[in-house]
């Protein structure tokens, strides 16, 4: 078995040092190593989009990214949305119109959406739709995340 390696990145604006295989999952070390739990583990096959988080300004599904990729990289999770006690407007907007239900593809919807309005602060209809591929979830019929993220574009 190969030896673990050091890995400096950051996250969340915080300077890490990993220390792990370089084929573990990025999705495991954040969870594992740094405790941060948001980011979830859907179907660990980059299906689901529940461990997306975002590196480099790139949405990605964390569960097929091999850690010693990220050497120097930029991540971030949802963990790194709000800003102290402000929530993002994603976020706020989830709640307000009840895009969140379970809560396992919510970590990933919201960061697929706060991605889309990096890149696209007045998206169309297609975008959003678009912009949300790629995170499915089990328990609503994608209206009222749709909604939310409709919501957070007019609050921004």
């Amino acid at each position: 078995m190969p030896a673990k390696v050091e890995i400096n990145c950051t996250v969340n604006e915080q300077q890490q040092t990993l220390h792990a295989y370089p084929m573990e999952r990025l999705l495991d070390v954040l969870r594992e190593q740094l405790r941060l739990t948001g980011t979830k583990e859907g179907c660990g096959e980059g299906e689901c989009g529940a461990c997306s988080v975002m590196i480099d300004g790139q949405i990605v599904n964390s569960c097929l990214v091999p850690v010693a990729q990220v050497q120097g990289a930029e991540i971030r999770t949802i963990e790194g949305v709000a800003t102290g006690d402000q929530l993002h407007a994603v976020q706020q907007a989830f709640i307000e119109c009840g895009g969140a239900q379970c809560g396992i593809c919510t970590p990933g919807m919201v960061l697929a959406a706060v991605n889309l309005l990096d890149h696209n602060p007045n998206p169309t209809d297609a975008d959003i739709r678009n912009g949300l591929a790629g995170n499915l979830c089990r328990c609503t019929g994608y209206m009222k995340i749709f909604e939310s993220v409709v919501r957070a574009c007019q609050g921004k």
